[in-house]
C-alpha cells in the first residue's frame, strides 16, 4: 500500500496561485500513477489532473487546463499541483490519489484510483 499526505492548502484571493504537495510513503512511489481530485461544497468529487507512472504523460480536466500543472518528483516521493489564477469556483477539498501501475506505463487514468489522502482545503475569496 501507499500512504498519501496532502499539504499546501489555505485561503487565497481570486487570481492568486497555490501549490499543493502530496507526500507518498509505503510501497514504491514509482509504481503508481498519481492524480488530484477535488470536492467542492455540495458537489461530487471530480478529476482534475493525472500524471503517469513514467511521468511522461499528463491529463487534465478541461476547465483547469492552462491554469493547473501536475508534476512528480521521484527523488522526493512527492506529487505537486501548481494552481494559478485561482477562481472562486476552485474552492474545494483537494485530494491526492494513487493507482498501482505494475508495468509503470504511460497510462493516465481519470478514475479507478485505489489510494486516497485525507485532503487539503483550498478556499478562494473575492
Amino acid at each position: 500500500q501507499v500512504q498519501l499526505v496532502e499539504s499546501g492548502g489555505g485561503m487565497v484571493q481570486a487570481g492568486d496561485s497555490l501549490r499543493l504537495s502530496c507526500a507518498a510513503s509505503g510501497r514504491t512511489f514509482s509504481s503508481y500513477a498519481m492524480a488530484w481530485f477535488r470536492q467542492a461544497p455540495g458537489k461530487e468529487r471530480e478529476f482534475l489532473a493525472a500524471v503517469s507512472c513514467t511521468g511522461n504523460e499528463k491529463h487534465y480536466k478541461d476547465s483547469v487546463k492552462g491554469r493547473f500543472t501536475i508534476s512528480r518528483d521521484g527523488a522526493k516521493n512527492t506529487v505537486y499541483l501548481q494552481m494559478n489564477d485561482l477562481h472562486l469556483e476552485d474552492t474545494a477539498v483537494y485530494y491526492c490519489v494513487a493507482a498501482l501501475d505494475s508495468d509503470c506505463s504511460d497510462n493516465v487514468p481519470t478514475y479507478g484510483y485505489d489510494y486516497w489522502g485525507l485532503g487539503t482545503r483550498v478556499t478562494v475569496s473575492s
